[in-house]
């Protein structure tokens, strides 16, 4: 009899991983009302052209009467990002997701509707959830990105604000937790915002899995030390999505999106390594990093190589001074790989470690496993006994965000 047969039912899944699409009043409501023609807020339009092609999503609107699909679109400064089918797939024939536009009457309502969208975990076995940005793409980046810093930072906290007291706010009745941003662009005002949505119960925030893709400093710099130092204080995790560095995985200017689809993994891969051989663990020894749909059967050999490159090479390899622990470790203590579907990685779950593991459905995207995770739960963890697969499934991610028992967030 294997480990899942001696269970009755599989575990309420903790998902570290959905994303909220956030609705059209979120900056409208909370910015200053000079700010109401540069904010983002949303326009219909038709689309011009668009294309997805090298890892690099190159959408054109056009102008109110022009020929093209309609769509909702993001305005903000310069900036026409459209809702896509890719934003919210769940729901759809795989074979019927296209990239192409949409508005908000044509996606799923639980990708922006609270009541729905616990409505919709309840069919897909999930009690509670973590979710990604949308517009503001997976770290705020295109607040980063503008021109404008004031209003990138009032733009910042309006977001936190919205996804605190409206998103996981009383209707949400704890099930769903809250997921920050920063200023990216200055760290001591990102400390200030870790501090001052720590103190409203919120113990996780997105950062940049490569940082110099988006200009900025790398983890090997003293830079950030002020973001982090905050972070290790509050007990705050720092969760980076695949796509965190606005640069998804690719060969070539002209690989289809099914070369990047396949490579994912590559870019936490990469950043798991540089935060490894920083020093940042040692120097801040209550700091947490999670890699969300970065998959986790690639972990073992990284691993395994980092610590040979570690014991035979770090006195050339400009780490001996500031690593002096092997690798591994330090991912054992301080690093957390995230999945949705990854028979290959649960296999050799003892390479892992199922302390550092944590389950997620990616709703609602293409690649989400709704309303499905808890039969690809069910077939991918068969071999595990009970309390490992609670640990996967649930356990680790209420010590990790500081859940109750229950799995709630309670702030």
């Amino acid at each position: 009899m294997n480990g899942m047969e001696t269970q009755e039912t599989f575990p309420r899944i903790i998902s570290v991983d959905d994303h909220t699409v956030e609705p059209p009043h979120v900056w409208r409501d909370r910015l200053p009302s000079r700010y109401r023609g540069t904010g983002p807020r949303i326009v219909r339009a038709p689309l011009k052209e668009m294309t997805f092609l090298g890892g690099k999503f190159a959408p054109v609107m056009g102008a109110k009467g022009d020929d093209g699909p309609i769509g909702d679109w993001w305005v903000y400064e310069d900036l026409h990002r459209p809702l896509t089918r890719l934003d919210t797939a769940v729901g759809y024939d795989r074979d019927e997701i296209r990239l192409e536009v949409i508005t908000y009457e044509q996606m799923r309502p639980g990708s922006f509707s609270v009541p729905d969208r616990l409505a919709d975990m309840d069919v897909n076995h999930v009690q509670s959830a973590l979710c990604f940005p949308t517009f503001p793409r997976f770290c705020g980046q295109t607040f980063t990105e503008a021109s404008d810093r004031e209003l990138g930072l009032l733009c910042v906290r309006a977001y936190n604000d919205w996804m605190v007291e409206e998103w996981c706010g009383p209707e949400a009745r704890g099930r769903l937790i809250p997921l920050t941003l920063i200023p990216l662009w200055d760290p001591e005002l990102a400390a200030a915002e870790v501090r001052r949505n720590a103190a409203r119960g919120v113990r996780a925030v997105a950062f940049s899995e490569i940082p110099p893709h988006l200009g900025l400093p790398s983890v090997h710099t003293d830079h950030w030390d002020p973001f982090l130092r905050a972070c290790d204080e509050t007990g705050t995790v720092i969760a980076m999505h695949i796509g965190s560095s606005s640069r998804m995985p690719s060969t070539s200017a002209d690989a289809p999106p099914a070369v990047g689809s396949t490579i994912t993994f590559a870019n936490c891969c990469f950043s798991m390594v540089d935060w490894l051989m920083s020093g940042k663990f040692e120097r801040f020894p209550n700091l947490r990093i999670m890699y969300a749909e970065g998959q986790i059967g690639w972990i073992p050999y990284i691993l395994e190589r980092a610590d040979v490159v570690w014991e035979e090479n770090r006195a050339w390899g400009g780490v001996a001074d500031k690593v002096t622990r092997p690798p591994s470790e330090l991912f054992a203590g301080h690093v957390f790989g995230c999945f949705f579907d990854d028979a290959f990685g649960l296999r050799n779950l003892d390479a892992i470690g199922a302390a550092n593991v944590l389950y997620e459905t990616d709703y609602p995207h293409s690649d989400s496993t709704w309303p499905k995770s808890k039969e690809v739960g069910e077939a991918q963890m068969g071999h595990l006994p009970p309390d490992v697969v609670e640990r996967i499934v649930r356990g680790n991610a209420i010590d990790l965000l500081g859940l109750s028992p229950e799995g709630l967030w309670r702030p």
